[in-house]
């Protein structure tokens, strides 16, 4: 396994549409496991293959942070079957750092996806879960948490950005 380099904002990969993953192989057991350790390491709670630079529909999800296996959950090509109720909670993005803010988004949903041995499973999510997965979907989408944002919130996050750009050209 190895750590990855997280993309950070303004990295055009962020902005991608991702393929679905079409080959279920050791490159993809091998990308999977990498991404989990390099979202463990940041720390986070969840990670997507376009914010390492791949532009495929894979992502991995753990709130427990690595303290239980068990609570892992690694999505190919993830499909929202059913969504309920909606409210809004902070969110903050290893893509974005120092940016965080209210997002609405459904509060349970109900997910079909692939995992690495290319098994289609189901699955029932609420609160945090759900949002961390429907946030890792947004990024197979190219859609970044701030896009959500209205009003005052977006115009401060949209300054912000613009703040994380000029740092990026003035390191790159």
């Amino acid at each position: 396994m190895a750590l990855l380099a997280i993309r950070i904002y303004p990295d055009p990969v962020l902005r991608a549409r991702c393929e679905p993953v079409q080959s279920f192989d050791e490159e993809l057991s091998e990308l999977v496991a990498d991404m989990v350790e390099t979202m463990h390491a940041a720390p986070g709670i969840g990670l997507a293959a376009s914010q390492v630079g791949v532009e495929k529909r894979v992502a991995v999800v753990d709130l427990s942070c690595g303290e239980r296996e068990e609570e892992l959950i690694a999505m190919i090509n993830p499909e929202v079957v059913e969504e309920r109720e909606r409210d809004e909670d902070v969110e903050g993005c290893l893509s974005l750092p120092g940016i965080s803010d209210k997002v609405r988004r459904s509060v349970a949903i109900r997910l079909r996806a692939v995992d690495p041995a290319g098994n289609l499973f189901e699955l029932e999510a609420e609160g945090l879960l759900a949002r961390a997965i429907l946030h890792e979907i947004d990024h197979m989408d190219g859609i970044l948490f701030t896009d959500r944002l209205r009003g005052l919130r977006k115009e401060r996050a949209r300054r912000l950005l613009k703040r994380l750009a000029k740092e990026s050209e003035a390191s790159g």
